[in-house]
């Protein structure tokens, strides 16, 4: 679902991007609910980062990837919380302005129509994204995989922010 934010484009850039699990639920633009095989998942788009919360009879994980005041340290390459089979990952790309705008157009023609993905866009600026997609239904022995990926993208520093996530429930 391609969506158009009501709100102005703020000059941010991958570095001020923070990450925490367990935050409770941050104002959002926009969110999409979904729902599968007893799990509810909800995308929410904060602006320039996002919010994925996933509950299950008994567990609820919220992952924030955004702007966090009073949060320090950087985006992490990995993160992982093992006892909840939780697993994060991401990397910020750093191309010339072209690029980055390429690949962001790609991102929004992909998902625009995907029942699965949430695409905001900052208006006036058709570069300024952020995007996730949601990707179910792969087993492993130790149970069903939930995942997401994640796309911010930053033109006036031209960067593209990338995260993963892949959550095993028993």
């Amino acid at each position: 679902m391609l969506v158009t934010l009501d709100t102005p484009y703020a000059d941010t850039s991958a570095t001020d991007l923070r990450f925490a699990l367990g935050l409770p639920e941050q104002p959002a633009l926009h969110l999409l609910d979904l729902a599968f095989d007893g799990v509810a998942l909800t995308l929410r788009l904060l602006g320039a980062s996002h919010q994925v919360v996933l509950r299950t009879a008994g567990r609820e994980i919220t992952e924030t990837v955004a702007c966090l005041p009073g949060h320090d340290g950087d985006l992490p390459a990995v993160a992982q919380e093992p006892a909840i089979g939780y697993r994060f990952t991401s990397r910020v790309l750093r191309r010339d302005a072209g690029r980055i705008a390429d690949r962001v157009h790609r991102i929004r023609r992909d998902l625009a129509d995907d029942p699965y993905a949430l695409v905001g866009v900052f208006p006036g600026g058709p570069d300024a994204v952020t995007a996730l997609q949601v990707r179910t239904g792969d087993r492993t022995s130790a149970g069903q995989v939930i995942g997401w990926r994640t796309w911010h993208s930053y033109p006036q520093t031209a960067e593209l922010v990338e995260t993963e996530t892949e959550v095993v429930l028993p």
